[in-house]
């Protein structure tokens, strides 16, 4: 009898899983932009990230989803290393599916990389009718595999409106289980939503309904956008407590929980402040019986010449940072910070969690700076989303946020491009002159790793 055992790229803590081999590939979503003169379906893109490879750095490999207008977005694996947690149901699940939402669509694609990793293959849609009557939820937003599903969450209500929340797949058929609240209490706004497996809790954080964000930042509804977290109940489904961060503070997304699974404090950004238009980083943590917030860093708006500005700007004189990612080295110790506004990428010591450090800075892009690559010049966006190998050695970045912001914020169009950084042991950043990868007609939006990255797995035992 053939004897079970776990993926291979499960770990069963974050200093195991760093110990790992060096990652080959990436995967990479795009949007399609129509600039080709017809609209063509989003693509999952294939990158060589091997240096010792002779295509480093190319593209090796490129899937289209069967329809135009999906706007993928966010993405995750089927399955990761909380496998192992002892409550895992299902110990022998494989890293082997890709879970790609559209956001605009709410079609949910799977796709399977285990027999051609370089060339994933299309095996089931799911489409918004089923999202919406078995969860009744729709623009399913981030993908998180847990112990004993794959947990989604979505933005809203299948009208658009709220409230928006969390459901679950089955891992093995990925069926629509059903939404994952028990009672969700005061929330109604959606955005992110990570855990902390050892202490039965999950976090959520909040950015707006699908008809507040779809058509971009709208200022009529400054003060009405997300700027809370949400406590919960991991175990019975239920609401805890609302952490509220003031009512200046708008758009309150990215959540990164320290990757110990002893440790009870993790990392949020906030886009913008209506004071000054600057962006934070706050940590969550848990104080006594309860949890408490407190914001940690602040990035300023930098003073620019309206001429330089696009549209939506110009009154203000300025360049918000317009924090937009962030991620967190599995050994807890650097926080990344995409400022998507300005081009600059931030690197921060956070040992102490209430007292970073900032140890590393790089300018690419940004809607003034127009900072230049080695290998390609100037450069427009800026470092969006944040990607992180799992020694913490490699960062990989892409500049296209959102179709809607994109407009409004870098008017001339996002000509999109995917290159990497260098971290060192110590800290400190530095650019790979020769990791630079465009994209002609198409915006690539988040990227993950092949075997893991520091934002797909979370584990259950520290060491």
């Amino acid at each position: 009898m053939a004897r079970l055992t776990p993926d291979p790229t499960f770990y069963p803590s974050p200093r195991s899983a760093m110990a790992a081999p060096r990652e080959q590939l990436a995967y990479v979503v795009t949007l399609n932009t129509g600039s080709n003169g017809s609209a063509a379906p989003d693509a999952l893109c294939t990158l060589d990230v091997d240096p010792a490879s002779p295509s480093y750095g190319q593209m090796l490999g490129r899937t289209q989803m069967p329809n135009v207008g999906d706007e993928l977005h966010h993405f995750g694996w089927n399955a990761c290393s909380s496998a192992l947690c002892p409550t895992a149901p299902h110990p022998h699940v494989e890293r082997r599916y890709l879970v790609v939402p559209g956001l605009r669509s709410s079609r949910i694609h799977i796709l399977d990389t285990k027999s051609d990793p370089r060339q994933p293959k299309l095996v089931k849609v799911i489409e918004p009718e089923e999202l919406a009557r078995r969860a009744g939820y729709s623009r399913p937003h981030t993908v998180h595999c847990g112990p004993d599903g794959i947990y989604m969450n979505a933005l809203g209500a299948p009208d658009g409106d709220g409230p928006g929340g969390i459901f679950v797949l089955d891992h093995d058929d990925f069926s629509v289980k059903g939404a994952w609240e028990a009672d969700r209490g005061a929330q109604y706004l959606a955005y992110d939503f990570w855990w902390h497996l050892g202490h039965d809790t999950m976090i959520t954080s909040e950015w707006g309904t699908p008809n507040m964000v779809e058509g971009g930042v709208n200022p009529d509804l400054f003060g009405k956008y997300g700027h809370q977290l949400h406590v919960w109940d991991l175990r019975s489904r239920k609401h805890l407590q609302t952490l509220d961060l003031g009512a200046e503070q708008q758009m309150v997304l990215e959540l990164r929980p320290a990757h110990d699974p002893n440790k009870t404090y993790g990392f949020v950004g906030v886009v913008v402040s209506l004071e000054d238009l600057s962006s934070s980083i706050w940590t969550w943590y848990r104080d006594g019986a309860q949890w408490a917030v407190r914001k940690v860093i602040e990035v300023p708006a930098e003073p620019a010449d309206p001429d330089q500005l696009p549209p939506a700007l110009k009154p203000f004189k300025a360049v918000p940072p317009l924090v937009t990612d962030i991620n967190l080295s599995l050994d807890d110790r650097f926080l990344y910070v995409s400022c998507w506004g300005t081009g600059e990428f931030r690197q921060y010591d956070v040992s102490d969690p209430f007292n970073p450090r900032l140890t590393g800075s790089v300018h690419l892009g940004g809607i003034v700076a127009r900072a230049a690559h080695p290998k390609a010049g100037a450069l427009n966006g800026g470092p969006q989303m944040v990607e992180l190998s799992r020694d913490g050695r490699r960062v990989y970045l892409t500049n296209s946020l959102y179709a809607s912001w994109d407009a409004q914020f870098y008017p001339e169009g996002i000509r999109g491009w995917a290159t990497k950084l260098d971290a060192a042991p110590e800290g400190g950043l530095r650019i790979d002159p020769d990791f630079f990868v465009p994209f002609e007609g198409e915006r690539p939006h988040q990227i993950h790793l092949a075997g893991g990255d520091a934002s797909s797995d979370s584990y259950c035992f520290p060491s």
